[in-house]
């Protein structure tokens, strides 16, 4: 059992001991402990020990400061890996089974055709290493920045980021976005839109079919936001609507399906999140008689090959992959120059109508 010893005032200098207000005996002072008391960002301190990038004087000698006061020891090894550069981009992807490939594939290969531009290669990590998996990428010379997909509201390697400084951007947005390179497409305005969209044709009983509840207990940020902006639109323009999450086999959303309609026979809107049940779910509305989009208007949220593969075509706000790859390798290389600005891109969405909306039935109305 560890035992936690305070040591008092009269053991240690003044001004060591009043920088942290009691010392712990077996306590060693780390580069996230600096950055707190010196009143920065971690990878500022990591830019004033490697010299990687002009910081001010000011800032600068605030810094060395906190570093005496504190007595940080940087480990020389971790110092020579860190001013190593590997032109590596580490690119953080989950591999779970209600993953659409094809979308994640899409983003990986940008990531890859950009950096390459850059002169870099791509080094892919998946989502089961975690906070650890971020740390070991900042304290060797894996990779020189990472790139994170698959980001939750409250994502526990956000944590790892700013207390190892390692250049990072997200393809996905956090609750808290405070000092961190964002980008991702407008999945709150992309909710909007297929509501409003829905609302001018007149259906009034409309059912959000989403991703499977596992995305949804993990609170990732695409889906949390389009849920968020399609309630919101609803609300404004008084459509009823229902949320049912949906895994991606035949059976989960025959099973949705029929709940949806046992429970609101009138609903007369489908709008999709969740590209592997668009084929089943138009299946199954023809087996029960039910003609898209005169019974039943479709919009989805998905990729538009896959939107127009179908038939009839969807009315879609279709998935930038690739942008959405590109633009966070373009990000990372300004934020690996100058320290970047603390930035969140929000694409702009936009709503293809194609042959799987039309106006509401009158019974419906």
């Amino acid at each position: 059992m560890l035992t936690v010893r305070f040591c008092t005032a009269k053991r240690f200098s003044g001004k060591r001991f009043e920088a942290l207000g009691g010392y712990r005996e077996d306590w060693m002072a780390t580069l996230a402990d600096v950055a707190r008391h010196a009143g920065v960002a971690a990878s500022t301190v990591s830019y004033v020990l490697s010299g990687k990038r002009s910081v001010s004087e000011e800032t600068r000698e605030r810094v060395a400061r906190s570093i005496e006061l504190l007595g940080y020891q940087p480990h020389a090894g971790a110092r020579a890996l860190a001013s190593a550069k590997s032109n590596v981009l580490a690119l953080v992807m989950p591999l779970r089974q209600d993953l659409y490939v094809p979308v994640m594939m899409d983003i990986a290969i940008a990531v890859t055709t950009t950096a390459r531009r850059f002169g870099y290669d791509v080094l892919l990590l998946t989502n089961d290493e975690g906070p650890e998996g971020i740390r070991r990428v900042a304290t060797t010379a894996r990779a020189d920045a990472v790139i994170l997909t698959d980001v939750g509201m409250q994502d526990e390697r956000i944590a790892m980021v700013r207390q190892t400084g390692v250049d990072a951007v997200l393809i996905g947005v956090p609750a808290d976005s405070a000092g961190l390179d964002c980008v991702d497409l407008d999945f709150a305005q992309a909710g909007r839109l297929c509501v409003e969209h829905l609302a001018a044709l007149g259906h009034r009983q409309v059912a959000f079919v989403g991703e499977a509840q596992d995305t949804y207990d993990r609170q990732i940020g695409f889906a949390e936001r389009t849920l968020g902006g399609i309630r919101e639109a609803a609300a404004r323009a008084g459509v009823s609507l229902i949320h049912r999450p949906c895994g991606g086999s035949y059976e989960a959303a025959a099973g949705v399906l029929a709940r949806i309609f046992e429970e609101r026979p009138r609903t007369s809107g489908l709008i999709v999140q969740n590209e592997a049940v668009i084929p089943p779910l138009l299946s199954l509305l023809r087996s029960t008689g039910r003609i898209v989009p005169e019974d039943v208007s479709i919009v989805a949220v998905c990729p538009d090959p896959v939107a127009e593969q179908t038939s009839p075509r969807l009315s879609s706000v279709s998935l930038p992959a690739a942008e959405l790859g590109t633009r966070a390798v373009d990000l990372l290389m300004r934020r690996m120059a100058d320290g970047g600005r603390d930035e969140v891109v929000l694409i702009p969405p936009t709503l293809t109508v194609r042959g799987s909306t039309g106006p509401a039935p009158q019974r419906s109305r």
